[in-house]
């Protein structure tokens, strides 16, 4: 009898490529899918998978649809992938953040208690919790120091994952995942903001690419590696927390460099500092250690920084052949 999984946030880059991992190892999955006026069901289309998906209506916000959502799938693993998830949008909608990314991760937690509180859970935690870090490389132990409401409402939720584990006995486990990226990345984060316009000015439709600190630096891996390490967490006898992470770090100017050096082009050319861009509390740095997730899960990235980025510039170049503009 195969597996049921729930995945909340299915529609965003994790959920599809998650969603598409678990498929291939057999599982049933339901995703929760809150609805919305635009087209949210691109990257499970891209990736090939939309009619393989069961989706159920429901929201973070709301208990009761989560409640329901349990007892509709009845799944052995729960992934809590949904999240206001953009750290720019926070600062703007800092209420929004901490109702959807933090008391959403414990409304699903109460949800699986309720239902089912064999049901094993992930928690999508993230490095912006290391925020002002307090090491030089962060691990499991590492202080957090978050810097946006974002990295704020993130922290609830990996605590509030850590407390149900210890007084409820659940399965319970949190990813602390560093930047991750993919062709599937919304276009508002940075990575993807730099390969879509390489894409558009190698292509004469865009003459240059403003940004505004392009001197942090962020340790950068491919999503598609990313859920492998999700999926190995919930098959543990003991339910833990990991930092799934390269170990190398990468400014945002390097990152630049190996975009626009892919289709032959010199970002000093057609880079701009732009203040607008500029974050009230920049996070300068951010270096992962994944030796407790290589260790106890078994888990190495498989995709270099070179390889990600130039995956991501020709998924763009394509995408504008088809459409033109």
């Amino acid at each position: 009898m195969s597996k049921s999984a729930l995945i909340t946030g299915i529609t965003g880059q994790d959920g599809a490529y998650l969603a598409k991992l678990l498929l291939e190892k057999g599982y049933k999955v339901h995703g929760l899918m809150a609805r919305r006026g635009s087209d949210s069901l691109w990257r499970l289309r891209e990736l090939g998978v939309e009619r393989d998906v069961s989706l159920i209506d429901g929201d973070l916000t709301d208990v009761t649809s989560l409640i329901r959502a349990m007892e509709m799938a009845r799944p052995q693993e729960v992934y809590n992938l949904g999240a206001q998830s953009f750290v720019g949008t926070s600062w703007s909608q800092p209420i929004l953040t901490a109702q959807v990314t933090g008391v959403g991760a414990v409304n699903v937690l109460e949800a699986v208690r309720i239902v089912d509180a064999k049901a094993r859970f992930y928690q999508a935690s993230t490095s912006e919790m290391f925020g002002l870090i307090q090491a030089a490389k962060q691990d499991e132990n590492t202080p957090f120091y978050p810097r946006s409401p974002y990295g704020v409402a993130k922290l609830m939720a990996h605590w509030a994952t850590v407390n149900y584990r210890e007084s409820f006995g659940l399965h319970a486990s949190s990813g602390i995942l560093f930047n991750h990226e993919s062709p599937l990345r919304g276009p508002e984060f940075v990575t993807r903001k730099v390969t879509q316009a390489v894409a558009r000015i190698k292509k004469g439709l865009q003459k240059e690419l403003r940004l505004g600190n392009i001197d942090a630096q962020r340790d950068w891996g491919f999503a598609g590696d990313y859920v492998e390490a999700m999926w190995a967490m919930l098959q543990q006898d003991e339910a833990s927390d990991y930092v799934v992470a390269t170990g190398t770090t990468t400014t945002v100017r390097a990152m630049c460099e190996i975009a626009f050096k892919h289709v032959g082009l010199n970002y000093q050319d057609y880079v701009v500092i732009d203040p607008e861009f500029f974050r009230p509390a920049e996070v300068d740095i951010l270096l992962g250690n994944p030796a407790k997730a290589k260790a106890g899960l078994g888990w190495e990235p498989k995709t270099s920084l070179e390889q990600l980025i130039a995956m991501m510039v020709d998924s763009d170049l394509r995408r504008l052949e088809v459409s033109g503009s």
